[in-house]
């Protein structure tokens, strides 16, 4: 059971190790860790694909560290490899730089400490085989001299990364500030065929329990009995929380006066910028046969007949708008870098991914002037309802006029 009460990935804070081929980086995690986490070798490049742990670093909390490829990698595979590593930065709260304390950073490793500069990241510089100079220095709050054979200042390493982590995420309500002590919020649920049986998925899980944080009260029901779960309330909710599948059926019943929004839309803004993605939505008007659009999901959960990325999502849009465009899916980490051939990204509310990658997403698509918008924001703007949805973000509501 207790598999069911660990942190998920996207709320943990993301520590990750770089460095050059044979600084011992590998060697440094496992000690960092305490388990053989990494493969270690003494051949360069045995790190090929980043590898991810989950792990408590106190005072800091549940915390997960990566191990990435040496940015020196050369060849072919070499490349791909270093920008593996590289597109690690992009989920990164915390850069741990791995160096050989008997050698200088050299160029690959100074490039990379400017791109963290430049995303304003918290770096730690990490110079390890301390115990093969004949005197070790003394650390600083950001560079440590470390020893992952010996175990030489491992504790103190941990110390300082939960220092320079904590803060590093920024603080988010997802709904808590929505609420007063004593409110009532109904949370409309539908019994979602690619949940696991027995469990709800992960943020209706998430707003139950920030509900209870605002010391308010979260009643369950399904679409199929909202109706009638209303009408035993003896006054009306101060919010209705829908699953974006059911926006349509919910926004018919649920009064214009109590305020309405969905588990995604509220995942947009506890991830990401609300604003760029409800502007986003308005480029699906602009849709003509042919045109491009990537539909983004940061999970990889097994699809099923009617999924609401690869299924009911291009059904609603060909239906509302009559076109045929030519959509593309993506799931996991596999994000394109380059979406300068898409019309629009429709994107999941990145309930899997931290602040940081869905940050890195959404301004890729600024950047390249590509409209990014949600998955719920779409649905609720292609049934006419989306004032409605966004009425409980003044500011955001604001953008439509």
């Amino acid at each position: 059971m207790s598999g069911l009460n660990e942190t998920p990935s996207g709320e943990r804070v993301h520590i990750a190790f770089f460095g050059r081929r044979n600084a011992g980086k590998s060697s440094l995690v496992n000690a960092f860790t305490g388990q053989a986490l990494s493969i270690v070798s003494p051949v360069e490049g045995t790190t090929t694909d980043p590898v991810y742990k989950s792990m408590e670093l106190l005072p800091l909390g549940p915390v997960q560290i990566i191990d990435t490829p040496g940015i020196d990698d050369v060849g072919e595979l070499g490349a791909l490899r270093v920008e593996k590593a590289r597109q690690v930065l992009d989920r990164t709260d915390l850069a741990i730089l791995v160096a050989d304390a008997a050698e200088p950073l050299g160029p690959a490793m100074e490039a990379l400490r400017e791109q963290i500069r430049d995303r304003k990241l918290p770096c730690l510089l990490a110079w390890n085989k301390a115990d093969l100079l004949p005197a070790v220095p003394e650390g600083t709050d950001e560079a440590l001299w470390v020893s992952a054979k010996t175990g030489l200042h491992i504790t103190e390493l941990k110390e300082a990364a939960a220092r320079a982590a904590i803060g590093a995420v920024e603080e988010r309500p997802l709904v808590s500030d929505l609420l007063e002590p004593g409110d009532t919020a109904v949370l409309v649920v539908p019994i979602d065929k690619a949940a696991p049986k027995g469990r709800l998925i992960l943020p209706q899980q998430q707003t139950i329990r920030d509900v209870l944080e605002a010391g308010a009260s979260a009643l369950v029901c399904r679409d199929t009995e909202l109706a009638q779960t209303l009408e035993k309330l003896a006054e009306p909710p101060k919010l209705v929380i829908t699953d974006s599948q059911a926006f349509a059926q919910v926004a018919g019943i649920v009064p214009p006066a109590v305020s309405l929004t969905s588990f995604s839309i509220l995942m947009a803004r506890y991830k990401g910028d609300l604003p760029l993605t409800v502007a986003g939505v308005r480029a699906v008007d602009r849709l003509k046969d042919g045109d491009r659009v990537l539909i983004a999901e940061g999970c990889t959960h097994h699809r099923q007949c009617g999924d609401i990325g690869t299924g009911k999502l291009p059904c609603l849009i060909r239906a509302k708008r009559g076109v045929e465009p030519d959509f593309t899916f993506c799931s996991g980490r596999k994000f394109p870098a380059d979406l300068s051939g898409y019309a629009m990204v429709i994107h999941c509310g990145g309930c899997t991914l931290g602040p940081r990658e869905m940050a890195s997403r959404q301004r890729a698509a600024r950047d390249q002037g590509v409209p990014i918008t949600n998955y719920g924001i779409l649905i609720a703007y292609l049934n006419g309802i989306l004032p409605h949805a966004v009425a409980p973000f003044p500011d955001v509501a604001a953008l439509l006029g």
